[in-house]
């Protein structure tokens, strides 16, 4: 197997995508110390050794109404495959749910949606969660203030 992360040069440049996504190759090169070429042939390694997986766009969820985050925390009724596929499989389709987590401990799973206040949250909650049969119980808490959010890079 080949080492993703080759050295803390792979690091920087990373640091780097994570603060700016759009940097071009130059101005990466620039903040990194590598020549363009240099820097270029390292973020193509890191792109298709999957280290880079993705660039992506941070919108801000007010834009789409919503202003308020759950944390929702889900047991299933019964651990067969039956119910846990069609548990993931709801979880997908729905947009108000920005991440699914399976678990340790007294819960399955651990989501984090986003409503527009209580009131929406309430029918995300009756209208989806409640009519999956699969579904054993729900304790939601909701987040007051985010102290800290990473994307990605260590550092």
């Amino acid at each position: 197997m080949t080492q993703k992360i080759a050295d803390e040069m792979d690091r920087k440049i990373l640091r780097e995508l994570a603060r700016d996504a759009r940097i071009t190759n130059n101005d990466l090169a620039d903040r990194v110390g590598l020549s363009a070429s240099a820097c270029l042939r390292r973020l193509r390694r890191l792109e298709e050794s999957g280290v880079v997986r993705a660039y992506t766009t941070v919108i801000d969820p007010a834009v789409e109404g919503w202003t308020m985050t759950a944390i929702a925390s889900i047991r299933l009724s019964r651990q067969h495959d039956d119910e846990i596929q069609m548990f993931e499989n709801a979880v997908r389709e729905w947009d108000e749910v920005l991440e699914c987590h399976l678990v340790t401990g007294s819960r399955d799973y651990v989501l984090k949606v986003m409503s527009s206040g209580l009131e929406d949250y309430e029918r995300f909650i009756k209208e989806k969660i409640a009519k999956l049969k699969c579904v054993d119980t729900i304790e939601t808490s909701f987040v007051m203030n985010t102290i800290k959010a990473r994307m990605v890079s260590k550092g």
